[in-house]
């Protein structure tokens, strides 16, 4: 029986989840198929090492499982190998770092006051303690200056190059950014370049959907996670195609970074993954679209004080610039005391992330409960009004 206390969080959060409108962009809402196997009795085995290499005997049938997910995910993200052990985005992107670095590398990412993910270089993190990093910049709309990101790698010359961003409302075009690396190569005459990350944890959805361009062509490697638009289970994983990789992330993986894997997650990730290859993922992932752009007409027929940045999106996201009315903060609360689950958000120009001066709004979440153009659209004119000058 569950503990009487733990029962009624439970209930009050199942309650909070259907009565307030959540627009976290790094939540969505998994499948019952996805909840029922993470309750299974999967979650029972413990299984260090990878399917046919482990260090505890029983595993024939769960080494089935992994690869079985595995697979899924090579032919979901068209790649030749995947690693699904990570039990999040941040260790994914933790194991990357330890098989392609050493302590003292130096990491180029997007600055992280400008949409890159505390991982990819932040002080707090494994990622500022043990490297050093260097950031290229948005240009004055918003947009990432892939001439900046040139001139970054020519200076600094990284051992690793991170794309991807935790707050970026716009199609990242990683073609461009491999043609510069590559570039950069031939300049210099290099039998050495960086190695090309990127991390897909928001788009991994629209990735696989072919709603936004895939980073697997381009990339040495792509880490993600799998419960955000790919509405999955909480958990990481690890693409590449160059087989010589192939020992440096999985060792990296483990005994690297983690002991054993969740093999209930391992499974709903394989779930999720399947989930994603039938049509009516991908009508969902057009669907996140649709509404992202009818949220924004709704929120800018109703105030013309919220600043949008780079005037739209591309994906599930939008960036709100409120500081002509508010701090972040205080929108997020404001929004949040009437039933509107969003977060703040630093934008181009905030140094602290206490003094936000924006906030970060998605869709995935409230698509998958249905909603369409309509419902996006009456929400956009009621947070437009909820954040003006003239409402108490």
């Amino acid at each position: 029986m569950i503990n009487n206390f733990i029962r009624k969080i439970i209930s009050k959060e199942e309650k909070q989840l259907n009565n307030y409108i959540n627009l976290i962009a790094s939540e969505n809402k998994p499948s019952k198929a996805i909840h029922k196997i993470l309750g299974s009795c999967l979650q029972d085995r413990y299984t260090e090492g990878y399917p046919g290499h482990r260090h505890y005997a029983g595993c024939e049938i769960i080494d089935k499982s992994e690869q079985f997910a595995i697979d899924q995910a090579c032919k979901l993200f068209k790649c030749n190998f995947a690693n699904v052990q990570p039990w999040s985005g941040s260790q994914a992107n933790a194991a990357v770092f330890n098989a392609l670095l050493k302590p003292g590398d130096k990491v180029m990412s997007l600055s992280l006051a400008e949409g890159a993910h505390l991982t990819h270089g932040s002080k707090f993190t494994f990622s500022g303690k043990y490297f050093k990093h260097v950031e290229y910049k948005l240009d004055d709309k918003g947009f990432i200056d892939y001439k900046n990101f040139e001139k970054v790698l020519n200076t600094e010359k990284p051992d690793l190059v991170i794309a991807g961003c935790s707050a970026y409302p716009r199609e990242i075009n990683f073609k461009k950014l491999r043609d510069i690396i590559t570039k950069y190569k031939r300049k210099n005459g290099l039998l050495v370049y960086p190695y090309f990350m990127v991390d897909m944890a928001h788009i991994a959805g629209l990735v696989a959907t072919e709603t936004h361009m895939s980073p697997l062509p381009y990339a040495d490697v792509v880490t993600s996670t799998t419960h955000k638009t790919l509405r999955g289970p909480r958990g990481g994983l690890i693409l590449w195609n160059n087989e010589s990789l192939t020992k440096k992330i999985n060792s990296s993986v483990f005994p690297g970074i983690q002991g054993g894997a969740n093999q209930a997650c391992i499974a709903a990730k394989a779930q999720c993954f399947i989930e994603a290859q039938k049509p009516k993922f991908k009508k969902y992932c057009q669907q996140i679209i649709k509404n992202t752009k009818a949220l924004q007409k709704g929120i800018e027929d109703s105030n013309k004080d919220l600043i949008f940045l780079t005037n739209g999106s591309d994906n599930h996201m939008l960036l709100l610039n409120v500081s002509k009315i508010m701090t972040g903060q205080e929108a997020e609360d404001l929004l949040y005391k009437n039933k509107i689950i969003c977060n703040k958000n630093m934008i181009k120009g905030d140094e602290k992330p206490s003094q936000s001066s924006g906030i970060r709004i998605g869709t995935a979440f409230m698509t998958t409960k249905g909603w369409k153009e309509k419902q996006f659209y009456k929400l956009g004119l009621k947070i437009g009004k909820i954040l003006s000058k003239n409402e108490n």
